[in-house]
Parts: structure tokens; C-alpha cells; sequence
């Protein structure tokens, strides 16, 4: 078998252990939209929260009903609005809407009972009607308040999946409507769940719905994988909501029949407004100690265990800190430095280091961390010419589109300043170009130290560059 098939994989299955490890008894929210219920992939993605469950992970899922709603009240012939994302409607719907909401949460735990695993709908929501804001009634619409906290934590305890329908109740018992999406993240806040999911299908924050700041540490190209709390102001104030006149009007200026509202169209429209409010409501999350939100298109399987179990994921993380960080290499990440170079090591890119050569250069080299887990490495080299040199720089293929490279580079370049030095260099035979767009210039072999000149080969002919602090 291929040495590099097997290195590849062996990497694999060393992240989902260390991810194993990591999540232990963590808490898990899951907001399944009601659309995957019909979905081929819904029993997929149901036996994927089973196995995730079985890897020790504590699960709670609230399911999306508002589909299911919709169908019982047309059948009933009753009317319904919506107004801020709440549904508006008469007081005879209530008992409707409740059936409704059990409905569905009476499916979900079907399919779990089909994999032989317990789950429980339960009652544990105390709400209160949201009554009149700004002088409008919200009538049978409901807002949380209280969690029954200790019977929650028992049922997870005990081994049981809980399933939210989206209704809470007074303390006299009169029910209330609340709203799938915003009780999940309550959940997540009350219980300090470690990871809320948004599973939705078609989710995807991409360039190719939404626009992607140029320069910024945001990709321009694929999914985005994560963002922390900076980015997604950033990226909200760059994307706003639109609706159905505006798409109308973008017709008209354009002449073109083609922009003109469509079924499709409003469906787009509507998803990338959900995206967006659901960016909102993660960053909500984050400030109440929720440790991750994260985004994924139920559209493809897997998504939930690829999401946890692995560095990048398939969806969107939003987090408040504690994810990716440099910090300086200690003795037990040489192992796994090593293995980061060889790509680059086996292409020519980089000279060969050994154990030894890294354990004498130890204090030079600093590691960028995901997870636990060391995803690249660069060393900072002082000279008594008051110049320093910038080598050994590696990121991992999975990391390579991210902005790892230019944050351990900013991170080398302020140490040296700090440190005193008038200058820093380096030495490349492929990657000139990417280190020119750092603000590095193209110099001449003579312009580095006297002792750096010596171990320089023109066989390799390494090109130099080099930055004024």
C-alpha cells in the first residue's frame, strides 16, 4: 500500500481519537430542521447521533416543526402570520400546534427506538406568553422561563437522548408556541452545553452565497470553517438581509427576466436570511459561555460526525476563543512537527530536520495549535547581526487555506521586533511569491549573516527575502 495513503489515514484516525478524548462527557445541543425529517438522509443522520452518543457524548435534540404546524393549520383553515420570525395566530390554533410539535417529536424518538436507543420527550420548559411589545400582541407565542435544569441532567445521566417539542408551559399550565431555533440556543446557554449544532439543509457560508471580505483570514474560496466572534461582526455588516422586493428591483435595473422572483428564488432569499440570523443568535450563544456553535448542511451525510470529529469539519464553527492558537513548541510536539514537514521535506520545500536538530533549536520554534493538535511550525533564528531568520515553515494541507500561515508569520515578525532586531530574512526556492505578499523583498546572498552565507548552497540556490522592522 501507498506510504503516504497510510500516512494520510493514520492522521485521520488520530484526530477522531484526540477528539474522542476531547469531548468526553461534553453536552451536545442539535437543531434538526424540520425539512430533514423527509429527507433520504434523515435515518442517516439519525444513526450518526447515535454513534455519537455511543462515543460518550451527551446528546440533546430539538426538532423543527414548523412544516408540520403549517400542515395542520391549512387543514383547519387557520390563518397565520409571522412577525420578527414568530408565528402570529389565534388562540384556537394552540392545541393544533402542540399536536403538531409532538408529532414530530414522536417521529424523531421512532427512529431512535429503531436503533435501539432510548430517547425522551419531556415537559421541561416553563414559559411565559411574550404578551405586547411595542405595541403589538404576540398572543399564543411563548419565550422561556426556566429550564427544569436537574430533571434535564438526570434523564442525561441516565444514558436517555431528551427531545424538545417547540411548546412551553405557564406555571398554571397553559401552553405556549416557542420557537425551535431560539429554544435550542436557550438550552445551550442554560446548561452550558460545550457544542450547539444548527443542522439545515443547504447551509452552506460560502463565496458563493455571501460575500467574503478580500484580505481578510476568512477563505475566499469553499466553505468557511470558523469564525470567532470578530469575524462574524465583520461578515454580518458586509451581509444584510434581503428580501423579495429587493430581488424584483435588482430585475428591473437589470432588465434581465432571470433575476425575477421565483419559487426558487424566495427559497434562497430565505435560507440566507436564516444563515444570517442564525449567526446572530450563535453569537448570542458564544458571550452566555456556550463554548462552539456550529453550522452544518443537513444536505450532506456525515456532516455531524465529520463536524466534531475532525480539525476543519464540513459546516461553520463560531467561537468565542480557545481554538487555533501559536504558542511556543515544547518537547512533546516534535513528533508531530516532524510529521507536518515531511510533505514539505519530500517536495523539496524544506531541509531535512531531525529529532535532535529540534530539540537544539527548541526555544526558536513556535507551533500552531488546533484542538490540541499541532497543525504547522515556524522558527524565529537570532544572528549577532542584529538579524534574525524565519524557517522551517510548514502547515498542514488541511490548514492551508485558513490563515494559519500568515498569523504564525505576524506572530515571528513581532517577536523580532520585540526582540530588537533591525531585520528578518528567510531562504525559499518555491514560495517567493506568498512571502512577497507579506512585504518581503527579493535581496542578495550577501545581505545575511557571514555564519548563514556558509551553510548556503548554489546547487539549492535558495532566493533570499528579507523585511525592515
Amino acid at each position: 500500500m501507498d506510504k503516504e495513503l497510510i500516512h494520510k489515514k493514520a492522521d485521520r484516525i488520530r484526530d477522531v481519537i484526540r477528539y474522542l478524548r476531547k469531548f468526553k462527557n461534553a453536552l451536545i445541543i442539535i437543531y434538526m430542521d424540520d425539512n430533514l425529517l423527509e429527507s433520504p438522509l434523515f435515518t442517516s443522520h439519525i444513526k450518526d447521533i447515535c454513534l455519537i452518543h455511543e462515543s460518550g457524548l451527551k446528546v440533546i435534540l430539538v426538532p423543527g416543526a414548523s412544516k408540520r404546524i403549517d400542515s395542520i393549520l391549512k387543514d383547519a383553515n387557520i390563518t397565520w402570520s409571522f412577525h420578527c420570525n414568530c408565528r402570529i395566530t389565534s388562540a384556537e390554533a394552540m392545541p393544533l400546534i402542540k399536536m403538531a410539535a409532538f408529532d414530530v417529536s414522536n417521529q424523531i424518538m421512532t427512529a431512535f427506538a429503531g436503533e435501539s436507543k432510548t430517547a425522551v420527550i419531556g415537559n421541561w420548559v416553563r414559559a411565559r406568553g411574550k404578551g405586547v411589545v411595542d405595541g403589538f400582541d404576540y398572543g399564543i407565542t411563548g419565550e422561556i422561563d426556566k429550564l427544569e435544569v436537574d430533571s434535564i441532567k438526570t434523564v442525561l445521566d441516565n444514558g436517555f437522548i431528551p427531545i424538545f417539542p417547540c411548546i412551553g408551559w405557564s406555571v398554571a399550565g397553559k401552553p405556549y408556541n416557542i420557537s425551535s431555533i431560539e429554544l435550542a440556543e436557550q438550552i445551550a446557554v442554560h446548561l452550558k452545553a460545550d457544542k450547539l449544532f444548527f443542522m439545515i439543509p443547504d447551509a452552506d457560508i460560502s463565496s458563493e452565497s455571501f460575500i467574503i471580505q478580500e484580505g481578510g483570514s476568512l477563505p475566499t474560496e469553499g466553505t468557511v470553517p470558523s469564525m470567532d466572534l470578530e469575524e462574524v461582526d465583520s461578515f454580518l455588516k458586509l451581509n444584510k438581509p434581503i428580501t423579495t422586493e429587493q430581488l424584483d428591483v435588482k430585475s428591473e435595473s437589470n432588465n434581465d427576466k432571470s433575476f425575477k422572483t421565483t419559487e426558487r428564488s424566495v427559497a434562497n432569499i430565505h435560507l440566507h436570511n436564516k444563515i444570517l440570523s442564525l449567526l446572530e443568535l450563535a453569537k448570542k450563544a458564544c458571550l452566555s459561555d456556550v463554548t462552539r456553535v456550529h453550522i452544518v448542511d443537513g444536505s450532506v451525510d456525515g456532516t455531524l460526525p465529520c463536524e466534531i470529529f475532525s480539525d476543519l469539519g464540513s459546516g461553520t464553527m463560531i467561537y468565542s476563543n480557545n481554538y487555533g492558537k501559536v504558542r511556543p513548541m515544547v518537547r512533546s510536539d516534535i513528533a508531530a512537527v516532524l510529521r507536518v514537514m515531511k510533505p514539505f521535506v519530500d517536495s523539496g520545500l524544506l531541509l531535512p530536520r531531525t529529532k535532535q536538530s529540534l530539540i537544539e533549536q527548541l526555544d526558536n520554534y513556535i507551533v500552531y495549535e488546533i484542538d490540541g493538535g499541532v497543525r504547522a511550525c515556524a522558527s524565529l533564528i537570532p544572528y549577532e547581526s542584529g538579524q534574525m531568520e524565519i524557517a522551517g515553515v510548514a502547515v498542514h494541507e488541511s490548514c492551508s487555506h485558513i490563515g494559519v500561515g500568515p498569523k504564525m508569520m505576524d506572530y515571528l515578525i513581532k517577536r523580532a521586533k520585540t526582540s530588537g532586531a533591525k531585520e528578518v530574512f528567510l531562504l525559499t526556492t518555491k514560495t517567493a511569491d506568498w512571502f512577497e505578499r507579506l512585504g518581503f523583498v527579493s535581496s542578495d546572498i550577501s545581505s545575511i549573516p557571514e555564519k548563514r552565507r556558509k551553510i548556503w548552497t548554489p546547487e539549492r540556490g535558495s532566493k533570499v527575502l528579507t523585511l525592515k522592522l
